[in-house]
């Protein structure tokens, strides 16, 4: 019914008709891990046990799948878990993948420590360079995983030639597309076949829900998620998934502020003494800018910058902020910093992946911009 409808105007609606007993114009939230069944194998709604299916849980992955463009969404207990389903779900043992060599930390662990272990294979490859995905590659690749942008550095991936690389060498592609959220880029229509959230950040919105999502275009990629979202069974339940769908109702305007209030920080940082580097794609000189402004809508709301006096430094300059809260995560309304090679991306230290002890990243929230802009300034001294 709101296909052809705005974003906004679908992340309100689609998958949230309105309740037909009562009227109720939020879905409710269906706290019950049973159903009465009308006889044997009669099930009213479809609805048998809640982990196979629950109506809070299929408002939100009717309304994930629209704002994704998809055909079918899931939603996971969290982001690894949504990323497990779809690892165990479309490959096998000897199976082989291409992953960023910048990935987030718990990205790789699962793939290091965890899929390694039942026969998987991957490679790690910078995933701006379309020619080094491509001599990563061998015969068993049978996925492309991209973030895009990625955490922390924030690269950018060309999606729409990865896309067709990969599906020349027959192999899939997943995009992680948590740091854009659907509301600035759309995988899919770009020619990934999967996308996955971890709706904790930007879609929850409100650092109070942990969750994840994969939404797909594809019926046969969609039933092997269908069946490893049940037998691995790590679903959203009905209290996640109804925090999770108040949060993504406002996507939109979060994220224009977010993006407004990261340009403003980029800015400034780029013009401060003590900082060596900004990364932030909507700044002119990042390397990524150009591709960046043709699959995104806008850049974004997280900022990373490495500090000119070291680690130390840049420690020093998270344990100074006062509106910028010292934590992990990142997409809430508030804003984070955090120094992601002793918190986020410790579990890649001593790896190919592990990340500059000099860097720093914020999370940009939406409060005012010059309250974030004076706390930076302060704490940078």
């Amino acid at each position: 019914m709101h296909e052809g409808h705005g974003f906004s105007t679908r992340a309100i609606h689609a998958g949230q008709e309105p309740d037909p007993l009562t009227g109720a114009v939020v879905p409710p939230i269906y706290a019950t891990s049973t159903y009465k069944q009308d006889g044997v194998g009669g099930l009213r709604g479809g609805y048998e046990y809640s982990r196979s299916g629950n109506p809070t849980r299929t408002a939100l992955e009717a309304c994930l799948a629209s704002l994704e463009g998809g055909t079918r969404g899931f939603a996971f207990a969290s982001g690894l878990a949504a990323e497990d389903a779809i690892l165990r779900g479309l490959l096998g043992p000897g199976d082989h993948v291409v992953i960023p060599n910048d990935a987030y930390g718990g990205t790789f662990r699962l793939f290091d420590k965890v899929a390694t272990r039942w026969g998987l294979k991957y490679s790690a490859a910078p995933i701006t360079d379309v020619a080094a995905v491509e001599a990563a590659m061998n015969a068993d690749t049978k996925m492309v995983w991209i973030e895009t942008p990625t955490n922390p550095l924030l690269n950018i991936a060309d999606i729409e030639h990865l896309a067709d690389l990969a599906h020349r060498r027959g192999a899939i592609v997943v995009v992680d597309n948590t740091f854009a959220s659907p509301y600035l880029q759309q995988p899919l229509a770009l020619g990934a076949d999967v996308v996955v959230h971890s709706t904790t950040k930007y879609v929850g919105g409100h650092s109070d829900v942990v969750g994840g999502a994969a939404v797909v275009g594809d019926d046969e990629l969609a039933e092997k998620i269908a069946f490893h979202h049940n037998a691995l069974g790590a679903v959203a339940g009905p209290f996640d998934a109804f925090l999770t769908l108040r949060g993504v109702k406002t996507l939109g305007v979060r994220m224009d502020r977010h993006c407004d209030n990261a340009e403003r920080v980029a800015e400034f940082l780029a013009g401060h003494p003590k900082i060596a580097e900004v990364r932030y794609p909507g700044l002119a000189e990042h390397p990524g800018h150009d591709v960046a402004g043709k699959q995104m809508k806008r850049y974004g709301g997280m900022v990373s910058f490495r500090h000119k006096d070291g680690e130390q430094a840049a420690v020093d300059v998270c344990a100074r902020t006062e509106v910028f809260t010292l934590g992990e995560s990142l997409g809430g309304v508030e804003s984070l910093i955090e120094h992601p090679g002793r918190m986020t991306h410790a579990s890649v230290a001593g790896s190919a992946l592990e990340v500059p002890g000099d860097l720093v990243r914020l999370s940009v929230g939406i409060e005012d911009v010059d309250d974030l802009l004076s706390d930076l300034r302060r704490a940078l001294g």
